[in-house]
């Protein structure tokens, strides 16, 4: 009898101790959720993007670009005169090349262009690798390479494509590393960035580099136009739609271009152009405002980049930075709220691993279980075993993170609208067409719809039946030779 009693007491013990363990677990996890709530919460708070804040970030890119277009220097924003002062009308006849160097790779086209009835007739393209030796060798040897490759690309031009009777080859050049430009087709390198180190070539004009390498080749044709990305993408937008009179990239980086009249820009002290416009490169991403709402996240980021204090606007809405941000977050639940059990993943403290594309995936998951946001923690970042509890906390971290950088970008393009008189009703009812372009904006469906929702939000219902935001792809390709078209030599003859 004494036997079962004491065996009794000892089960009973053991029972409340095990009641007292589960109960300590169970207030131990409570807690680290409760950790990783304040984290999430005050994220939120902090990344807060409410119609007031926002009015005040487009109040505040508007009086920057008035600043940026009176003096140089003037504003954050570049607010660069491109010499672009005629975009495409659709009228443009004619075979035209283009050749778009941005990276380690580039890219030549011809286009066949058939005026207002043809349009594009016929296009062709071709990538083709540079060589890691010339990225760091000779300004010779590089444009070397670039021309013979251009000279067999033209030799291979096909019977669909014609150059009219006694006419010389046109090219546009896409030209992406930062420029200081002194005419449609002439501009001297500022600095090499993306890996590329050729000291010679910094400080020349790289479009004279260029036509001395095609002068070697034996090569007859002309660079007519001189551009960047984003003016490509204008251009390319303008061609398919004349109501177009902005573009903005939204892709690994950011930037916008738009149509401003030349008697708006006291710093322009040359001969007004015939068509009374020119083109603005902004040069957006340096954009800054205390109205912009940064984070710990942001401020840890900016000041373990390579340009501290620089592109913050870029680094709060482009697809280079929102992955790392979301990264960052994870990091701090895990420090602090241990996310992703006691030990911290090895992969989760490497800078840049999440990547935004990776971020997307797990945004868009729609699965009862998240299985991709699973499939995408272990694969990306080695962590194995997550609870759907742990997924949804992770989903709602990338959505505060896009949609505040989505919020963003829509206060920027309102800025811009506001700047040309498009933010309030008008009695013409004219259509204004930004053409958009970049992997972001066309691949994370949420950032997108974000974006769009938000500006109708802040233009209200009338102004924005007339706001359109329309996808145009392949500015940096198309637009240059577009734009080789639209600068023509020979337009003062067709006249």
């Amino acid at each position: 009898m004494r036997n079962k009693a004491a065996v009794a007491a000892v089960a009973a013990a053991a029972a409340a101790v095990g009641v007292a363990l589960l109960a300590r677990r169970q207030m131990r996890e409570a807690k680290r959720w409760g950790r990783a709530d304040a984290v999430l919460r005050g994220l939120d708070e902090r990344c807060a993007a409410p119609p007031a804040r926002l009015r005040q970030v487009a109040d505040a890119v508007a009086v920057e670009m008035h600043a940026g277009l009176a003096s140089e220097g003037g504003s954050k924003l570049g607010m660069i005169i491109s010499y672009v002062d005629s975009l495409p009308s659709g009228q443009e006849k004619g075979l035209f090349y283009a050749l778009d160097l941005g990276g380690t790779n580039f890219r030549v086209l011809r286009v066949q262009l058939g005026g207002k009835e043809g349009r594009v007739v016929k296009q062709e393209c071709e990538e083709i690798s540079i060589p890691a030796h010339l990225m760091t060798g000779t300004s010779q040897e590089l444009f070397d390479f670039i021309a013979a490759a251009l000279a067999k690309f033209v030799s291979s031009e096909g019977e669909d494509f014609h150059l009219l009777e006694g006419r010389q080859r046109e090219l546009g050049f896409t030209f992406s590393f930062p420029v200081k430009q002194s005419s449609i087709a002439s501009g001297t390198l500022i600095k090499w960035t993306k890996g590329f180190s050729i000291d010679e070539t910094v400080g020349a004009d790289v479009v004279a580099e260029l036509s001395s390498a095609l002068d070697r080749q034996g090569l007859d044709m002309k660079v007519t136009a001189l551009v960047n990305d984003t003016i490509g993408t204008l251009a390319g937008g303008r061609y398919d739609d004349s109501d177009v009179v902005a573009a903005v990239i939204l892709g690994t980086g950011t930037n916008a271009a738009y149509v401003e009249r030349a008697n708006a820009i006291p710093k322009w002290h040359g001969l007004l152009p015939k068509s009374g416009d020119m083109v603005i490169n902004m040069e957006w991403g340096n954009f800054r405002s205390s109205h912009l709402p940064l984070t710990e996240f942001d401020q840890a980021l900016d000041a373990e980049s390579l340009n501290p204090g620089e592109q913050i606007y870029e680094k709060l809405i482009s697809g280079m930075y929102l992955g790392e941000i979301v990264r960052r977050v994870l990091l701090k639940m895990t420090e602090e709220a241990s996310l992703f059990g006691d030990d911290i993943p090895p992969k989760l403290k490497i800078p840049f691993i999440l990547r935004t594309p990776h971020m997307s995936m797990m945004h868009h998951d729609t699965s009862p279980d998240l299985r991709t946001v699973g499939a995408k923690l272990k694969d990306v970042l080695g962590i194995q075993g997550t609870s759907l509890k742990t997924r949804r906390l992770v989903v709602a971290v990338c959505d505060i993170v896009a949609k505040r950088g989505a919020r963003l970008a829509a206060a920027g393009i309102h800025g811009v609208l506001k700047k040309l008189g498009r933010d309030i009703p008008s009695s013409d009812k004219h259509r204004t067409v930004i053409a958009m372009d970049g992997g972001l904006y066309e691949h994370y469906t949420i950032f997108s719809e974000t974006l769009e929702s938000t500006l109708r939000e802040m233009l209200g219902e009338e102004v924005s039946s007339s706001v359109v935001i329309k996808l145009a792809n392949d500015g940096s390709g198309i637009g240059a030779a577009l734009l080789a078209a639209a600068h023509s030599q020979y337009l003062e003859a067709e006249v």
